[in-house]
C-alpha cells in the first residue's frame, strides 16, 4: 500500500460522477454514479454526530451506485440499518431528491431540502423516566 495523494476533480454535474469501478477492461466507457457532494455530507454527518454523543447510534455506511447514493445508520455494524438517507436524482422533480428509510422500508420523510428531510430526527422521542 503506497502513500498517494487524494485527487480532486470538478465534475460537470454535483450529483453524478464518473466513476473507474476497477472490474472492466481498459478503454472501456466508465459508468456515472450518484454521489454525495461536500456539503450534504456535512449536513449528514452534523446530524450523525448529535445522534453518536446520545448514544443512539454507532456506525455508518456510505453507498454510491448508478441510480441511489446511500448514507445508513447503524446502532450497530452487525444488524440492518436503522435509517437510510437516499439521494435519487430521477425524483428530484417529483417527489424530492431526499428521502429517509426506516429499517421496515417506510419513507419517513422525502423532499428537496436535505436539512429539511433530516428533521425528522430531530422529534423528541419519549423515554422512561424513573
Amino acid at each position: 500500500m503506497t502513500d498517494e495523494p487524494i485527487q480532486l476533480f470538478r465534475s460537470e454535474s454535483p450529483t453524478l460522477r464518473k466513476v473507474d469501478t476497477g472490474d472492466a477492461p481498459s478503454g472501456r466507457e466508465r459508468h456515472e454514479q450518484v454521489m454525495f457532494d461536500r456539503r450534504e455530507l456535512s449536513t449528514i454527518l452534523t446530524v450523525y454526530g448529535r445522534k453518536v454523543a446520545d448514544g443512539e447510534w454507532r456506525d455508518y455506511a456510505i453507498g454510491a451506485g448508478r441510480e441511489t447514493a446511500t448514507f445508513a445508520v447503524f446502532r450497530r455494524s452487525a444488524e440492518i440499518p436503522l435509517y437510510r438517507i437516499e439521494k435519487r436524482p430521477k425524483l428530484r422533480h417529483r417527489q424530492g431528491l431526499y428521502s429517509v428509510v426506516a429499517a421496515t422500508g417506510h419513507i419517513l420523510k422525502r423532499g428537496h431540502d436535505l436539512a429539511q428531510v433530516l428533521r425528522v430526527f430531530d422529534a423528541k422521542r419519549p423515554r422512561l423516566v424513573e
